[in-house]
């Protein structure tokens, strides 16, 4: 005879006990490495490079995880704070978390044409960054408001890929570059991306993620420690 505990479950709150019941149990029979926070329903982590070695980005696994306190703020100060518009310059993609950690797969591959850039000056990158950027901020690139040395621009747009001959650009071989900064609020990528198209780098290679590291840390996602990153 079935007891009354067990007649419970077929009925009320007993059958809502009865579905946590199973839940648990479908937990506890899980794999031991399985995650319970994954990014995607088929997608778990994803592994970079990061100064030649591999990272694996995930999302925190803590439910009760919360927001660092740096993107906790609603209210800074416009300006120089301004909300940007979706699109950073004509031509340039802008990109949502799946298609950075794409990149990011690529780069722990071994694709050398493309390269993610943290445009945030040191001090903010140094508080984390994501897994596989570099450190370039705005203001080696942008020579209308950062006022950017031309040595500066011309090594960085050879780091980049692009061949200069008698002071002319070639950009046939210029890598794609996935900019970034601390959000929607952030001008610093937008600054960045902005002076790449005024110098002629070709807009398809340029993406923008515009969400940031706000949009990251919202979700959890792995990030490492500034002084990590390479100059």
């Amino acid at each position: 005879m079935k007891s009354d505990r067990t007649k419970h479950f077929t009925t009320g709150r007993g059958f809502c006990a009865r579905v946590s019941q199973l839940w648990v149990l479908s937990l506890l029979s899980a794999p031991s490495w399985a995650l319970e926070v994954n990014i995607t329903s088929h997608l778990e982590s994803v592994t970079t490079l990061h100064q030649g070695k591999p990272v694996v980005i995930q999302r925190n696994q803590d439910p009760m995880n919360t927001i660092a306190a740096d993107f906790m703020m609603t209210s800074r100060p416009c300006p120089p704070f301004c909300v940007q518009p979706m699109q950073a310059a004509e031509g340039v993609e802008t990109i949502g978390e799946l298609e950075m950690l794409d990149y990011l797969k690529r780069l722990g591959a071994g694709d050398q044409q493309v390269l993610v850039i943290d445009s945030r000056t040191a001090d903010q990158v140094a508080r984390g960054t994501i897994p596989g950027a570099v450190n370039i901020p705005w203001s080696q690139l942008s020579d209308s408001v950062g006022g950017a040395d031309p040595f500066t621009v011309k090594e960085l747009l050879s780091r980049f890929g692009v061949q200069e001959w008698e002071g002319i650009w070639n950009f046939s071989q210029a890598k794609t570059l996935v900019l970034f900064c601390n959000g929607a609020w952030c001008g610093q990528s937008p600054l960045n991306i902005r002076a790449l198209v005024k110098y002629g780098y070709p807009p398809a290679r340029i993406k923008w993620y515009r969400g940031g590291m706000q949009m990251w840390e919202t979700l959890g996602l792995t990030t490492v420690r500034g002084d990590e990153v390479s100059p």
